[in-house]
């Protein structure tokens, strides 16, 4: 039974520790899911995750309208963590937020944080939903580890609580085609911050060139839109310094 289980298609993201013989039950969107829309049951193959124990082949032990429970048979694959790597980004229109979360999942972020920056479009997001993009995010691409979306602040908030042994990494596009790169930078816990569609104020871009922890950096000869600067820098970031 298990050899066929191998071949499990749909991974689900759960709260509850996994080990062998590990009875998960499953909340009411989950069973819904699992049994009216993929049309599982008894015995049928599910891959688990938690962020924390690697990833799990179960099975299907109850299957109803409204709950049921799954099984854990064996480990599939270790726990595998991304670097300590944040991503700082001031949030824009719904659909690129979402994309900029779920691309930050992929790639390996270990935390997002959403900044509300002086010429940030949107005041509020929902961070019960960014979470909710961040996981699907990791059941689809195969990843263990889920990075926690946090609430958003203000710019002048997170940095007043900065950690002084983290470094970040700063995009300018006023480096546009100039080439400044990460370089031989050194490695250990790090951010990347995106900022604004409109790009930083006069008094923030001031007060980030002036930090000792900022790495000012180019993303090439041309001016990136913020979602497409997330990705460009988290592949610059990893290609230099992280595990690709």
């Amino acid at each position: 039974m298990f050899a066929s289980m191998k071949h499990a298609k749909i991974r689900l993201y759960v709260d509850q520790p996994l080990g062998v013989g590990q009875s998960v039950p499953l909340s009411q969107g989950q069973a819904r899911y699992l049994f009216a829309v993929m049309r599982l049951g008894v015995g049928n193959a599910v891959s688990l995750f938690n962020g924390r124990d690697g990833e799990w082949q179960a099975e299907v032990a109850e299957a109803g309208k409204r709950g049921g429970t799954l099984c854990c048979i064996a480990q599939s694959a270790a726990q595998q963590d991304p670097p300590d790597l944040w991503l700082l980004f001031a949030p824009i229109k719904k659909a690129r937020t979402d994309f900029i979360v779920e691309k930050a999942a992929e790639m390996g972020a270990a935390r997002i944080v959403p900044v509300q920056t002086d010429f940030t479009n949107a005041e509020r997001i929902r961070q019960d939903r960014l979470q909710a993009h961040a996981i699907e995010a990791a059941e689809q691409c195969g990843g263990t580890f889920v990075p926690e979306v946090t609430e958003l602040r203000t710019l002048t908030k997170v940095l007043d609580g900065w950690p002084s042994e983290r470094r970040l990494m700063m995009p300018d596009e006023s480096l546009a085609g100039k080439g400044a790169s990460l370089g031989a930078t050194p490695g250990g816990p790090w951010a990347i911050l995106i900022g604004p569609e409109g790009g930083f104020s006069e008094g923030e871009r001031a007060r980030l060139t002036g930090l000792p922890f900022v790495t000012r950096v180019s993303l090439g000869p041309r001016i990136l839109r913020a979602d497409t600067a997330a990705v460009a820098a988290m592949t610059l970031w990893h290609t230099a310094l992280g595990d690709w």
